[in-house]
């Protein structure tokens, strides 16, 4: 059994840990409230996981040295736009064997990075890895089957996550795709946003799979180019997640879109929502890299419209609907 330290006590930060406990392993879980550390310790609980009952191997505390020192590997569970400072918080407590696994999703916004890149350049010597895939917090924390992907280009890193963390509950594989397997896990949130405004539109089964196709089209091409390997996005960390989070309620980011669709403002959505929206974050970032690329994105460039140019949800669809002609 090892020791797991885990950066986040958010509800994939919290589902993680109730896993690793389950499995037998100590875990130590930061977090950055106090409120949220005292609800774990003291009742067992964490308010976006209801349904969850956190064991007893698991402690949480805000004092990250205490999190990191002595433990075998660092799963790290913050939003996208908190992993740089996170990281500097933590960096100078690891040891020279300790792997940094990324279980968050999404872009820097300053560099256009992805998370490993980020982690990459602020501890280069350190082995990374990139946990990933179609995995509903709410869903791994009460025991569903789910299975997921561990990306790395160091081998030792995806056979210790693998055996660290692979039960009947969670199936996980292995690939070095490192770029793809972030790629699939950070730009699906965009087309799950805009699967919740198709939504709240009343549209139907025929206009989701077209989004789901198209978009994941719009996702490879542009992975590609920043160098993922193309069957990547058709594997659980593109298709699998882009799937679980456009079609599920338990998807914050199909919730955000749901918000839009029915008119909110973005301040009013994040309000709604209540927890850290990626897609919402990332869609402009995306607009950014096809522009960058010079990757045509229809679907990411129209709901760009949509959250800063004023388009109304119903003349977007109208708008990509009436394309030019096009061989798919």
């Amino acid at each position: 059994m090892k020791k797991i330290c885990i950066i986040g006590s958010g509800s994939w930060g919290v589902a993680l840990a109730i896993h690793a406990a389950k499995m037998g392993h100590e875990v130590r879980l930061w977090s950055y409230s106090a409120e949220e550390a005292e609800l774990i310790n003291k009742e067992r609980k964490c308010k976006f996981l209801p349904e969850a009952t956190i064991p007893s191997n698991v402690v949480c505390t805000t004092n990250i040295e205490e999190a990191v020192k002595g433990t075998d590997m660092i799963l790290h569970v913050t939003p996208s736009k908190f992993t740089r400072e996170t990281i500097r918080k933590y960096k100078d407590y690891l040891n020279e064997d300790q792997p940094v696994i990324i279980c968050s999703k999404g872009f820097e916004a300053s560099t256009l990075y992805t998370l490993s890149e980020v982690a990459s350049e602020e501890m280069p010597n350190r082995k990374i890895g990139i946990f990933t895939g179609p995995s509903h917090a709410e869903e791994v924390s009460i025991g569903v089957p789910t299975a997921i992907t561990i990306a790395s280009k160091h081998i030792d890193v995806l056979y210790s996550v693998q055996d660290t963390f692979m039960n009947e509950n969670l199936r996980i594989y292995t690939t070095s795709d490192v770029k793809g397997a972030e790629l699939g896990g950070a730009l699906k949130n965009i087309i799950a946003f805009c699967a919740g405004i198709i939504a709240e539109l009343n549209m139907g089964d025929n206009t989701f799979a077209a989004l789901i196709t198209r978009g994941l089209t719009e996702i490879s091409r542009l992975g590609v180019a920043m160098g993922g390997n193309h069957n990547t996005f058709y594997g659980l960390s593109g298709l699998g997640d882009l799937i679980v989070t456009c079609l599920s309620e338990h998807s914050r980011n199909r919730r955000a879109g749901r918000c839009i669709g029915r008119g909110l403002s973005i301040e009013e959505t994040r309000k709604e929502v209540g927890m850290t929206i990626e897609s919402i974050d990332n869609i402009e970032l995306a607009y950014q890299l096809a522009k960058k690329y010079n990757i045509e994105m229809p679907i990411v460039n129209t709901v760009y419209d949509v959250l800063y140019n004023n388009l109304k949800p119903s003349e977007a669809v109208t708008q990509l609907m009436t394309r030019e002609k096009k061989c798919e």
